[in-house]
């Protein structure tokens, strides 16, 4: 059964090479992400398959020259793994894929691809001779990421990040703990240490990737600090603006941490797992979730959360970037809830719902209902970026198009989320 498995193994491998040809993408395409060591790198253990020709008929391969191939085979088979064969690749859509095949035979060079590779293993994790001029070795890399992206953003594959903030502006992230039980996140934050540490690490990673990071804590001073001004001064509070400040934020990060142990001998190991899930705060859209694992080791809890999270947040970042980019082409997404007077009959009130509706097919991209009621109606719109610069501009467009009956009022415009009341004009 081995020998057959062998063969076919051969037969299979022998028949991508006379297909490839001279093809620089690699043999194995095997590869893994052992870890995300910090925000700019990942550890990648990979697969690379050596094959030597014969020159002559007595000519004999050299094991220096199978293990130059192979390693060779595992530098492209790692960094191709995270171009295009992770869960998230760096190349996302067609568009970017057909851009890097523009480019592919000068980017597999290995004089190229030696820049993104910061650290190689002195040995081989693995080394399997396969044929007598055919070797298997599986070695670890790790790779800066950074590098990687700019390059590709450089030879115009992908956009720049730049780019996709002028068009879609640089999202505030919150990193806040999911709710346990009954205790708040802000409990969670001030009372249990491994969760403090938990938003310190995700805060860090994200300030090193230059997202703007806003914290719970500041944000709930500034609003306490707001509403008391507004009763000093006599004014009443503003609650659509306490609202807004109270959200704070484009997107928003929960997790939750939890801690396995258990002995081994008379040494007490530990494990952290980590789940990190990533939402757009104004229309509850999942962004990403993932979940990470530190090593089982003997080691501070802190220093495993810290690892645990690394891996986790590296792969919800990649995801959110990637909802970044579909919004550029479908168009953002904006939730609006409409609420109509009940001073109107259902019939009225059917009718205003009915002219809202045409608005929003002419504003927008894409609509989908997602609540029709007798005086409701809640819509989600994809509105191209480039029509309007603002939520304002949108309720804007949505009073000026408006020929109904009655008059439309908001009752809160924050971040892409629109709240509008339809009532008398008296």
């Amino acid at each position: 059964m081995q020998n057959i498995t062998k063969k076919q193994f051969l037969i299979l491998l022998i028949f991508a090479i006379l297909i490839n040809g001279k093809n620089i993408l690699p043999v194995s395409r095997q590869a893994t992400i052992i870890e995300s060591t910090s925000p700019t790198e990942v550890m990648v253990r990979a697969t690379g398959i050596g094959i030597c020709e014969k020159q002559g008929l007595f000519d004999k391969v050299t094991a220096r020259e199978l293990n130059q191939k192979a390693e060779y085979d595992a530098e492209k088979a790692a960094i191709w793994y995270l171009l295009r064969g992770s869960t998230d690749p760096i190349l996302q859509t067609e568009v970017e894929k057909h851009n890097f095949e523009k480019i592919q035979a000068v980017f597999f060079e290995r004089e190229n691809l030696r820049q993104f590779i910061v650290w190689e293993a002195k040995y081989f994790q693995d080394r399997i001779k396969l044929t007598e001029n055919i070797l298997k070795i599986v070695k670890d890399y790790k790779i800066n990421t950074q590098l990687l992206n700019q390059y590709l953003a450089n030879q115009k594959v992908i956009k720049d990040r730049s780019e996709l903030e002028e068009t879609l502006g640089l999202p505030n992230i919150m990193v806040i703990p999911a709710r346990e039980g009954e205790k708040s996140p802000f409990e969670l934050l001030t009372q249990n240490s491994n969760y403090k540490t938990g938003a310190e690490v995700i805060q860090s990673y994200l300030t090193a990737r230059k997202y703007e990071v806003i914290l719970p804590e500041q944000q709930q001073q500034m609003q306490e600090q707001v509403a008391a001004q507004f009763a000093l001064s006599g004014t009443n509070e503003d609650y659509s603006y306490l609202l807004a400040l109270s959200i704070g934020s484009d997107i928003y990060i929960t997790y939750n941490i939890s801690i396995a142990s258990r002995m081994v001998g008379s040494t007490e190991v530990k494990k952290a797992i980590v789940g990190c899930q990533a939402y757009e705060t104004t229309t509850s859209r999942l962004l990403g979730t993932e979940t990470g694992y530190s090593e089982e080791r003997n080691a501070p809890e802190k220093v495993l959360i810290e690892e645990a999270l690394h891996s986790a947040i590296n792969s919800v970042l990649s995801r959110i970037n990637a909802y970044w980019k579909k919004d550029i082409s479908k168009g953002l997404q904006y939730k609006i809830m409409v609420k109509v007077s009940q001073n109107y009959s259902k019939n009225e009130a059917e009718e205003i719902i009915f002219s809202m509706g045409d608005i929003f097919q002419k504003i927008a991209q894409n609509v989908k209902e997602e609540g029709f009621g007798d005086y409701t109606y809640d819509v989600r719109l994809w509105i191209a970026p480039d029509k309007f610069n603002t939520t304002t501009d949108i309720y804007r467009a949505i009073k000026n198009n408006y020929n109904g009956v009655g008059v439309i009022n908001r009752v809160s415009l924050t971040g892409k989320l629109i709240l509008l009341k339809i009532e008398n004009e008296f």
